[in-house]
């Protein structure tokens, strides 16, 4: 990404919060943090001044003069230590503010219109580990855009301040060259500027490479981290297969990327340590060797080459952000590049997802399908000129060989597939309830588990246990305040019961079951089922299976076949 792109989607991602409701709290703490950063500068200006005079002082051997220099010295780095705390305090408070503005941002565009679901069917460059880009990638987008640009405006505030000073000590220097003799006005300046250029151009071309490189690294560490995530969330299928040694090589496998990339960034930082160490000491040398004619010509004392020699020192830093700041720059353009990749990614998934539609999908009152062919997202045809009409009144069971698309039906009823002609019309979202064949549990009070995803329902815990013991769950009346991991803690047939708990809480008008008791036995499914049909008789059941003990709570049979099409008849009890 080029300078100015990766500028303009800095500057994209980051403004929201100094426009947001929390706009005037955000400009309040960058000014406050501003005006200190400027603070700081005169302070090492009255420093600078200080050094003169300290210096001036010794060689004069003036004792008093030498106890009203250590005073003042004390007074200016009181003063130096409280404003410098004061400055990170402040930083650091505008730095998590930012931060957790930006975080819901991201989070908000993550989970709006199911794009966590739907970003898997874009290019994986793009939308890779989401995990990563909101919590490390936004914490280091706001840390390093903080710290350069505060560092930015300090070094150029200081490089202003410093060339007045140094400009009035450099004074003239005379060059006599072949018979010509040259009057050079505030040689020092020209010196440090000429100095800073050409440390600058060879940090830029050796250290290039650190901006690529430190992208692939956030990626490799990314892979790596959820290849042991996978290891600890199937655990205990790993352990079953006994596929350790399967796992411990897939997992070093994605380690090896990252040993490979890290060794490629060792060789790339060996070289700039190496110029950025040589051109810092070199400075030193360089300062008082430019300086000396003058002092050796007695025009100037020795405080004023101290002085001269330190002036020097901050206008040639200052010049030098690239220099010494060039890794957090190039990691701060692969945590840019990064977030706006994941960005443009969600804001480009509407427009992927319509062009690769060609139907149209209305809310109404029943589910209606007119001409409705299903396909893979490489374009393979599963279901071919659906039609179908299904009221409130009726409840309607799927069935096929494994593959055929009958879950992929679902999630175009759900509204999560897009990958379809004709023209659908389906039930208003909140009148509906998906219920898969594992259900989601999240981490959280099993009464939160119980009521998600609408954790705020109002029910009594004397209810929850009549449903808990309607559903085969008598033992877990008295855990509803214990909090877990319930997707680990609970077998997949309690999973599936939890489910159904759930369904009598929310008591949907439309309840859509994709193979939600394949873990149950056929007695543990009839009361299942038997609930739903006692205490929501209103409701239609569209469900996902291949038991024949289920048909009987249907009145509608949807067959799909292997080779695209399908069949609609009545259930025959």
């Amino acid at each position: 990404m080029r300078r100015g792109v990766v500028l303009r989607s800095a500057w994209k991602m980051g403004r929201g919060y100094f426009f947001s409701e929390s706009k005037k709290e955000a400009w309040l703490l960058l000014l406050i943090v501003i005006s200190l950063n400027l603070f700081l500068v005169y302070i090492t200006v009255e420093l600078n001044i200080w050094q003169g005079n300290f210096y001036q002082v010794l060689q004069l051997k003036d004792h008093r003069g030498f106890l009203e220099a250590i005073a003042i010295y004390a007074g200016l780095a009181i003063i130096l230590i409280v404003v410098k705390g004061a400055q990170t305090y402040f930083r650091l408070l505008l730095q998590i503010n930012w931060r957790r503005w930006l975080t819901k941002e991201y989070l908000r565009r993550w989970l709006d219109r199911k794009s966590y679901y739907r970003l898997q069917f874009v290019h994986k460059d793009y939308a890779d580990n989401p995990d990563q880009r909101i919590s490390e990638d936004v914490d280091l987008f706001v840390s390093l855009t903080l710290r350069l640009s505060l560092d930015c405006l300090h070094d150029m505030i200081t490089v202003i301040s410093f060339v007045v000073i140094l400009w009035n000590l450099s004074g003239l220097l005379v060059v006599a060259i072949f018979g010509y003799t040259f009057m050079i006005q505030g040689y020092m300046v020209w010196a440090a500027f000429i100095y800073a250029i050409f440390g600058t151009y060879f940090t830029v071309k050796f250290g290039k490479p650190l901006i690529q490189l430190d992208y692939d690294k956030q990626k490799y560490e990314a892979d790596f981290r959820y290849s042991l995530i996978r290891v600890r969330e199937y655990s205990e299928s790993i352990a079953l297969y006994g596929g350790e040694l399967a796992e411990e090589k897939n997992c070093l496998a994605h380690f090896s990327y990252l040993v490979r990339n890290f060794r490629q960034i060792i060789q790339v930082r060996k070289q700039l340590t190496w110029l950025t160490t040589a051109y810092a000491h070199i400075a030193v040398v360089f300062a008082v060797a430019a300086a000396s004619p003058r002092y050796f010509a007695g025009k100037i004392q020795l405080g004023q080459l101290f002085q001269i020699t330190d002036a020097f020192y901050h206008v040639q830093n200052g010049l030098s952000f690239i220099i010494d700041s060039f890794t957090k720059v190039a990691h701060w353009r692969a945590v840019v590049n990064r977030l706006n990749g994941f960005l443009v990614s969600m804001e480009e998934l509407d427009i992927k997802m319509i062009s690769s539609s060609r139907g149209e999908c209305k809310i109404g009152s029943d589910i209606h399908l007119s001409q409705v062919s299903i396909y893979k997202p490489d374009k393979i045809v599963l279901i071919k000129g659906l039609k179908l009409h299904l009221p409130k009144s009726k409840s309607l069971i799927v069935t096929g060989a494994s593959g055929c698309g009958k879950s992929t039906l679902v999630k175009t009823l759900a509204g999560l597939w897009k990958n379809y002609d004709g023209n659908v019309s389906i039930p208003n979202p909140r009148e509906s309830l998906f219920v898969p064949q594992k259900p989601y549990m999240p981490i959280d009070t099993l009464r939160n588990a119980l009521f998600y995803p609408d954790i705020k329902r109002k029910i009594t815990d004397e209810e929850i246990g009549s449903l808990l013991e309607k559903c085969c769950l008598p033992s877990f009346k008295n855990r509803l305040n214990e909090f877990g991991d319930w997707g680990k803690i609970l077998s997949l047939g309690e999973q599936q019961r939890i489910a159904f708990v759930r369904i009598l809480i929310h008591q949907p008008k439309w309840l859509f079951l994709d193979e939600a008791t394949s873990a149950l036995d056929e007695v543990n499914q009839e009361i299942m089922y038997g609930l739903v049909k006692k205490f929501l008789p209103d409701t239609a059941i569209i469900s996902v299976g291949h038991r024949q003990s289920i048909m009987r709570y249907h009145q509608l049979c949807l067959n799909i076949e292997k080779d695209t099409s399908w069949s609609l008849k009545a259930v025959k009890i």
